[in-house]
C-alpha cells in the first residue's frame, strides 16, 4: 500500500504460536483477545493507558503505540505483537510509551506478560474472554470511519468481533480489511476526490 515502516529506538516484538482449543468459528476473535491482552500487559507494567483501535492497533491518545497481527496455518495460530517503548523521532501518527510517562519497561518482561495474559484469556470459553472489556476499550466506536466499500459511524463490536458501522442507510458488519478513523469535516465532499 506504499507505506513506509520504521523501527523505533526500543521496542518489544514478539510472536506466539499456539493451537487454540476454541472452535474454528470463534478464532476470528483472537486478534481482539490479543489486543486486550497487550493493553492489560502494557498498563500493568508501564502505567500508560492504552486504547484499542479495531481490529489490531494499540493507541495512546490519537497515536499508534503498537499493533498486532494474527495468521493461521491449519490448526496453528501465530499472533504477533509489537509495542514502541522509546522513539526519539517517531514517524507521523506514531508514539512510544516513554513519551507518556511510562515506567521503565523491559521488552522481554512485556512479551512474557502479554503472552501470559493472552494464554489466560484463550483458556476461557470463547464467550468469556472479555468482549465487554474490549468494547469499553475500543476507541473506534463512536468515530466516523471509512472502509473498503463505504463509510459511516462505528457503533459497536459484534459478538463475532466485527466492527458495526452505521452508514446512515444500514448497519454493516465489517469483518476484515483496513478501517480508517476519520473526522467527517476532513473528508472530500465528492467521493471521487
Amino acid at each position: 500500500m506504499g507505506r513506509m515502516w520504521r523501527e523505533p529506538d526500543l521496542a518489544m516484538f514478539a510472536s506466539l504460536a499456539l493451537e487454540p482449543l476454541w472452535p474454528i468459528e470463534s478464532r476470528s476473535l483472537i486478534p481482539l483477545v490479543a489486543g486486550l491482552a497487550a493493553r492489560s500487559a502494557i498498563e500493568d507494567l508501564s502505567g500508560v493507558t492504552v486504547g484499542l483501535r479495531w481490529p489490531n492497533d494499540l493507541m495512546v491518545g490519537e497515536k499508534k503505540a503498537g499493533g498486532l497481527l494474527a495468521e493461521s496455518f491449519g490448526d496453528v495460530v501465530v499472533v504477533g505483537c509489537g509495542v514502541n517503548l522509546a522513539w526519539r523521532e517517531p514517524m507521523e501518527g506514531a508514539t512510544a510509551l516513554s513519551d507518556h510517562g511510562a515506567r521503565s519497561v523491559d521488552a522481554i518482561g512485556l512479551a512474557r506478560t502479554w503472552a501470559d495474559h493472552l494464554l489466560e484469556r484463550l483458556s476461557l470459553h470463547p464467550d468469556d474472554w472479555g468482549l465487554d472489556e474490549y468494547r469499553q476499550s475500543c476507541v473506534t466506536v463512536g468515530r466516523f470511519v471509512t472502509y473498503r466499500g463505504g463509510s459511516g459511524t462505528a457503533i459497536g463490536v459484534s459478538d463475532e468481533g466485527s466492527l458495526l458501522v452505521d452508514t446512515g442507510e444500514e448497519v454493516v458488519a465489517v469483518t476484515s480489511g483496513e478501517v480508517r478513523v476519520n473526522d467527517p469535516a476532513t473528508l472530500p465532499s465528492d467521493p471521487e476526490e
